[in-house]
């Protein structure tokens, strides 16, 4: 047999010290690398285990998990201590049937937040191994919904569950909403949907209908049998079907032969305009009210006084063209 290539004689030699080893070998850089609890940065050059899973672009847990095993074995004179250990120093390490005494992937399945993931996963039928799994690789989870748009959708479906048992993630899910220019313009638009849905639905769904003026009444039979027929059509929409211009359709369609009810009944047209007036009063009254003119000095303006000369004006011809209406006594 010829030489070998160095790359596969150096993979080779990695690979069977990994096999005699185990795990001791990535423990080992992690004990040799990390700075002991209580040792200050400046003495020593080893780095933070947060540091160390930097630059190992993994979680701090998953490298803590190392220097644990590590921790218990040298207490028990396995392995040498933290402190007799420096960056890039090689030792002998034991044998990889020790390594799983001391080291346990899932040692979180104990704690508080294991015991829920493993309900959790027990509720939804998996093994909780798969659950705790993810659980402790955050970076993978991330990698997956940025890369799969299944997953992106139960990620999806399974944090809308989350929220509605949690306040304080609602709370910063909103701000998150609010900070993102783009998230914002969604929820505005789907905000206005909502509304408008909401608008044929009720009518649909109670015959009632509400004015532009905002009375409500009875819907006419006709406009009812429209609104359900649209309404009907939305509910047959997909999940992931674009429900845009079907909205606009049903709420302007809808909307539409509102007007034209108004418009058809006499009654209800008088009734409207005269609420539309006592709208247009009561603001106006409103506004008037909040003025004050105790800095009258300092505001002044020529053009105050001219504007509010032509309002007073045109107050005056409303005055008198409803007394004219007025019905004799």
């Amino acid at each position: 047999m010829g030489a070998a290539d160095d790359r596969v004689v150096r993979d080779a030699r990695e690979f069977g010290a990994y096999t005699r080893t185990g795990g001791w070998a990535f423990a080992l850089m992690v004990a040799r690398s990390v700075r002991p609890g209580g040792q200050a940065a400046g003495e020593t050059p080893k780095v933070s285990a947060k540091e160390f899973a930097e630059l190992a672009e993994c979680s701090p847990e998953r490298v803590m998990r190392f220097y644990k095993a590590w921790d218990m074995a040298a207490d028990d004179g396995v392995v040498p201590q933290f402190e007799a250990l420096a960056p890039g120093e090689d030792i002998e390490l034991p044998d990889a049937d020790m390594w799983l005494s001391y080291y346990s992937s899932r040692n979180s399945a104990t704690s508080v937040r294991g015991t829920a993931i493993t309900a959790a996963a027990e509720a939804e039928g998996i093994r909780p191994t798969k659950a705790l799994e993810v659980a402790e690789n955050p970076t993978a989870l991330r990698a997956a919904i940025l890369a799969d748009p299944s997953t992106a959708k139960a990620a999806r479906a399974a944090l809308l569950d989350r929220l509605k048992e949690d306040p304080a993630l609602q709370a910063e899910l909103a701000r998150d909403v609010l900070r993102t220019d783009g998230l914002k313009k969604a929820v505005a638009t789907e905000s206005r949907a909502a509304d408008r849905i909401g608008y044929v639905r009720q009518i649909a769904e109670n015959g009632q209908i509400k004015t532009p003026a905002g009375q409500t009444v009875d819907a006419p039979v006709e406009l009812r049998a429209e609104a359900e027929r649209h309404l009907s059509l939305l509910d047959e929409l997909d999940d992931d079907e674009e429900a845009g211009e079907w909205v606009t359709e049903a709420y302007d369609t809808v909307k539409g032969l509102v007007v034209q009810a108004v418009e058809a009944d006499p009654e209800l047209r008088v009734q409207e305009r005269r609420t539309k007036f006592y709208s247009s009063l009561q603001k106006a009254t409103k506004v008037f009210e909040e003025l004050t003119f105790d800095d009258a000095d300092d505001i002044y303006e020529d053009d105050m006084v001219q504007r509010l000369e032509e309002l007073q004006q045109a107050i005056a011809t409303c005055i008198t063209a409803l007394r004219k209406a007025a019905p004799a006594c």
